[in-house]
């Protein structure tokens, strides 16, 4: 039993007095299991844009964030987040790293400077998604340097804790690793976000609860911030869409990845924050379940769970 969820927006504003919003970016990178590296082909869930299909992957870092501000989600804020989103925005040289992370922030202020209606906007955070194996010391540090000014934060997949449907997942990295580069962002006080999927496929068809369980519990033994969790879902042009062709995965029923999530939120040390409770995939290349393309049908379905149950007092949204 819980009292409240430590949800994401409301994190944000006890951290930086206000609401905050997210500038997503595609830095261009790739992923040690798509180049040759470790694998071929990605994981078998992930799609050919690494989950950017949202971003133009034809502008540069500079014109992804200078266009944000043409958008009309920009008024509802004014502190903001840059946030490295597809695949593996550590994968690089920390030359390389530094230019593309600082061409971001520079662009930032140049879409300040250039227009007065955006004077009171402020840069407050950068978010940083990639692989625990794309983690070392020096890019710890190199990371460490941006804490000065900005609230810095790195969200590390893990998926699942067992290893062995990692490895049916080409993840191509253990749980150990996941381990280490917790520890070495956090000897910088890096803030950690680990990223998990639920109804994962394994060798033996689907995930089971009690796979769910040892993932939580490991989780709650690291020294973790925050969370992101959804659904495993089907798009085109994947691995997992010619299992799911075959009739050997089956995603999650909603009302599954309900019960599922009520036991995660309900069973997650109380200071982890949970930063999203369902994926969002595009329409036009989602496969299955249908109703992960509808949010509020996991956040409305969760809010009467919890209502009934009187679980906790709120209920986490991501805008």
């Amino acid at each position: 039993m819980i009292n409240r969820i430590n949800y994401v927006n409301e994190y944000y504003r006890s951290v930086f007095g206000e609401r905050t919003l997210k500038i997503c970016i595609d830095g261009g990178f790739t992923c040690p299991n798509r180049d040759g590296s470790k694998s071929k082909g990605g994981c078998i869930f992930c799609s050919e844009r690494g989950s950017g299909e949202h971003l133009d992957q034809k502008q540069s870092i500079r014109e992804q964030v200078i266009s944000t501000f043409s958008k009309i989600k920009v008024q509802r804020a004014n502190s903001f987040i840059l946030y490295f989103q597809n695949y593996s925005n550590t994968y690089a040289s920390v030359q390389e790293l530094k230019q593309k992370y600082d061409d971001a922030i520079s662009a930032f202020y140049e879409a300040k400077i250039n227009s007065t209606k955006f004077a009171d906007k402020k840069l407050v955070g950068l978010q940083i998604a990639t692989r625990p194996d794309c983690i070392n010391d020096e890019i710890a540090e190199l990371l460490n340097s941006y804490r000065g000014s900005l609230h810095v934060s790195v969200e590390l997949g893990l998926q699942t804790i067992n290893d062995d449907s990692a490895n049916f997942l080409n993840r191509c990295y253990t749980s150990i690793d996941f381990q280490n580069a917790i520890r070495t962002l956090r000897k910088h006080d890096i803030d950690c976000i680990a990223h998990i999927i639920v109804g994962l496929p394994a060798k033996s068809g689907r995930e089971s609860h009690e796979d769910i369980i040892r993932t939580i519990n490991f989780i709650n033994g690291l020294d973790i911030q925050g969370i992101k969790i959804h659904s495993c879902y089907v798009v085109g042009g994947t691995v997992l869409k010619d299992l799911y062709d075959k009739g050997t995965y089956t995603p999650l029923s909603l009302e599954e990845y309900k019960q599922e999530l009520v036991y995660i939120l309900t069973h997650l040390r109380k200071d982890i924050v949970i930063h999203r409770i369902t994926g969002d995939a595009p329409k036009d290349i989602l496969v299955a379940p249908s109703w992960n393309s509808h949010k509020k049908l996991v956040i409305n379905g969760i809010t009467k769970i919890f209502e009934k149950e009187d679980l906790y007092q709120g209920m986490y949204y991501k805008s």
